[in-house]
C-alpha cells in the first residue's frame, strides 16, 4: 500500500510540470497565430498613414517619409523591432526621434519637429509623424505589446525591403 501511494506521488509531482510545460507551448503557439490588433498603412505616394485597430480604421494621419531621390522608404509587411519612448539617431546628428517604433533595421515610425514637413517627402527613411499621433500609436502599441503591429509600407515602385515579412 505504501508502495503504491508513493508511486502516485512520484507520478503526480512528474506529471503536472509535464502537462503545465505543454499547456505553455500550446498558449504560445496560438498567441503566434493570433493576428494582429492594430495594421499601420504608410502610404509613401499620399504621404498618409492609416490606422486600423480590430478591423476598423481608426485615424489618418499625414506623415512624412523618404525624401524624393535621397532616400528611400522601403516597401514591405513589417512587425516591431523596438520601441523607444525617445530616441536619438546615431546616423543624423543626433537627431530627436520620439515614440519610436522601430521596424526594419533603422527605419521606424517616430514623432518629428518638423511638422510643417508633414504631408510631403522629407526624410532619410523614417515615417515621420506629429508628435501628437507618435504618442497615441506608441501608447496603442505598448498598451497591447509590439506583438499586436503590423506596418504595412505601400509604394508604387514596389521597392520591397529584404527584411520585409511579406516579400
Amino acid at each position: 500500500m505504501k508502495r503504491l501511494f508513493a508511486a502516485a506521488a512520484f507520478l503526480a509531482a512528474f506529471a503536472a510540470p509535464a502537462s503545465a510545460q505543454s499547456s505553455a507551448a500550446l498558449v504560445a503557439a496560438s498567441a503566434a497565430d493570433v493576428p494582429p490588433s492594430i495594421v499601420v498603412t504608410i502610404l509613401v505616394p499620399k504621404q498618409e498613414m492609416r490606422v486600423v485597430v480590430d478591423g476598423v480604421e481608426q485615424y489618418v494621419w499625414p506623415v512624412s517619409t523618404g525624401r524624393d531621390g535621397v532616400a528611400i522608404t522601403p516597401a514591405g509587411t513589417f512587425k516591431v523591432q523596438s520601441m523607444h519612448v525617445i530616441t536619438y539617431s546615431r546616423l543624423f546628428n543626433n537627431a530627436p526621434m520620439p515614440y519610436s517604433i522601430f521596424y526594419d533595421g533603422h527605419y521606424a515610425i517616430h514623432g518629428t519637429m518638423a511638422i510643417h514637413m508633414l504631408g510631403r517627402t522629407a526624410s532619410m527613411g523614417c515615417t515621420r509623424l506629429h508628435p501628437d499621433n507618435a504618442k497615441i500609436l506608441f501608447e496603442m502599441v505598448k498598451a497591447r505589446g509590439p506583438q499586436s503591429l503590423r506596418v504595412v509600407v505601400v509604394r508604387e515602385d514596389r521597392f520591397v525591403s529584404s527584411t520585409s515579412l511579406v516579400r
